[in-house]
């Protein structure tokens, strides 16, 4: 098996320790320590420490997707269901990654407008989704569910991915916004 190479070691070791500590809390010297490389190796693939932020950014799973794979034509609340549940897997998949970012969003400003470009795509995802499985929504309707539903999204993988019943609550509010737009479609 392939072992990881160096630049991806000190990133793991970067997202590892700005977790646990914080990214003001973490010096360069223990990245290395902690990746098993020189502290100028570091320097050399990452010429400041803001540097590695963007670089963890970039290291979020794609999340981009093809609405075919999710819509099910004429049930927005069944297309919801299935964009989320993707949604869910390739967010859990970077839980620690993603907590990370949010944390940092306020202090550093390249990783608050990565972030706001994720959420701007995620509510574009929505959209598509909305308008592929119920054609008659408004135009309106459809961009204030994406936004809602992208919000809710977000805030269940930054925070309230620690409660029970997080899965419950979406479920309820993806069948909210379905038949608000069902029933917008039909007036």
């Amino acid at each position: 098996m392939n072992e990881p190479g160096a630049r991806d070691r000190i990133l793991a070791a970067a997202e590892e320790l700005f977790a646990d500590c914080g990214f003001d809390a973490t010096p360069t010297s223990r990245i290395a320590e902690r990746a098993g490389v020189p502290k100028g190796l570091v320097h050399y693939y990452f010429k400041r420490k803001p540097d590695l932020l963007t670089a963890l950014v970039e290291r979020l799973p794609e999340d981009r997707l093809d609405p075919a794979h999710v819509v099910v034509p004429g049930d927005v609340a069944a297309s919801l269901h299935r964009l989320v549940d993707v949604l869910d897997r390739s967010l859990d998949s970077s839980a620690m990654l993603s907590h990370l970012l949010w944390r940092e969003a306020d202090t550093h400003p390249a990783v608050l407008d990565a972030l706001r470009s994720r959420f701007g795509r995620l509510v574009e995802q929505i959209r598509a989704v909305v308008a592929a499985a119920q054609p008659r929504c408004a135009a309106a309707d459809v961009d204030s569910a994406a936004h809602l539903l992208a919000s809710a999204v977000s805030y269940r993988h930054s925070v309230a991915r620690h409660a029970e019943d997080g899965q419950d609550t979406m479920h309820r509010e993806l069948r909210f916004l379905a038949d608000a737009l069902a029933a917008g479609a039909g007036a």
